[in-house]
């Protein structure tokens, strides 16, 4: 029950807006299975005859904005900025690299397993279905391609 009431309380007080008073009361009623209740409900303390058990004055303080271009907000010099935008453009590149590699790899993967026919494949599906994971890795690094250059170009403008 205590913390019924400690978080009723909590909610009073964080409910109020700023610089706002607001008076807090919190009735202890017997219920009607005979146990003891506490509310905040004023309309509920009246139907059971609740007596109060405490009275609180709530004042919830103005909250302060930092003002614009305060001293404790970090600043990027520009040459921290164009350092790490070549950080940025180096990484990619080393990716467009390795992606490339990786695509190349794949391409050949593919083109060694179209050459290869197993006397099992005569349906031209089973063909298709055997090829279909190294095509879609050729098409992943493609994607994977195309995404790093456009990101490139993008660091640019």
């Amino acid at each position: 029950m205590a913390r019924v009431v400690l978080l009723l309380v909590l909610a009073a007080v964080i409910a109020g807006p700023a610089h706002a008073q607001a008076v807090t009361e919190i009735w202890k009623c017997k219920g009607r299975d005979g146990r003891w209740i506490y509310t905040n409900d004023r309309i509920e303390a009246e139907k059971l005859k609740c007596e109060v058990v405490t009275r609180q004055v709530n004042v919830a303080p103005a909250s302060k904005a930092p003002p614009a271009g305060s001293a404790g907000f970090p600043k990027e010099t520009p040459a921290e900025r164009s350092s790490a935008r070549e950080r940025q453009r180096e990484i990619l590149e080393k990716e467009l690299a390795t992606e490339q590699a990786a695509l190349t790899k794949a391409q050949q993967d593919l083109a060694a397993q179209e050459s290869v026919r197993s006397g099992g494949e005569r349906n031209y599906a089973r063909v298709e279905e055997r090829l279909q994971p190294y095509k879609d890795s050729v098409e992943t690094h493609q994607k994977n391609i195309e995404a790093l250059r456009r990101e490139l170009s993008n660091l640019y403008r």
